[in-house]
């Protein structure tokens, strides 16, 4: 059973043919809305540390992907990891990201990959289900979604898209570029 496990999750991480095309969402039925403020939620990353969302006080990607050390999860942490210190610099933001397994396995995930950034552990689907993120392909697999939230906690953006891993940090990017205030020079 594990087996048929780890091989849907793949599959969900690396498939293609079998998605739509990407989208920026206002809110769906199945999604938390734009203006919505999240559920608050406190999960144990891959260091132990527990992460709460209501005691986070700036912007927050927060990113649902559907398995540890899959093709397209792996892509997806792995552009995230090179955006986090411009991230963080630029938006005066952070990012996390979850899927439904435990922490140990967050914890060999993020030392492979070297992950500068807090990778959550949702056993039991609790936080996912929260969120309302929809499942993918026929809902054989989670799906993978990213959410943009204001310092507030306050949804300004759903980016829901499989297929392609690495766009997530594209529309991450516009969504907290977005709510940055316009510097005014002096003249």
């Amino acid at each position: 059973m594990k087996l048929a496990a780890a091989l849907v999750a793949t599959a969900a991480c690396s498939a293609n043919a079998f998605t739509t095309s990407p989208s920026i969402r206002q809110g769906t039925a199945l999604n938390l809305k734009v203006g919505e403020t999240a559920p608050d939620f406190s999960l144990v990353d891959q260091n132990g540390k527990t992460f709460t969302r209501s005691k986070n006080k700036k912007p927050l990607v927060v990113y649902f992907y559907p398995a540890d050390s899959t093709p397209g999860c792996t892509v997806q942490a792995k552009e995230f990891q090179k955006e986090i210190k411009n991230i963080r610099k630029e938006f005066k933001a952070d990012v996390v990201g979850i899927s439904g397994q435990g922490a140990e396995s967050k914890q060999k995930f993020a030392k492979e990959l070297g992950l500068d950034f807090s990778i959550l552990a949702d056993e039991g689907d609790k936080v996912r289900n929260s969120f309302k993120v929809p499942k993918a392909l026929f809902g054989a697999f989670p799906g993978r979604v990213t959410y943009v939230l204001d310092k507030d906690g306050k949804c300004t953006s759903v980016y829901d898209n499989l297929a392609d891993a690495a766009s997530h940090i594209g529309a991450a990017k516009e969504a907290l570029a977005a709510m940055t205030p316009v510097k005014k020079g002096l003249f």
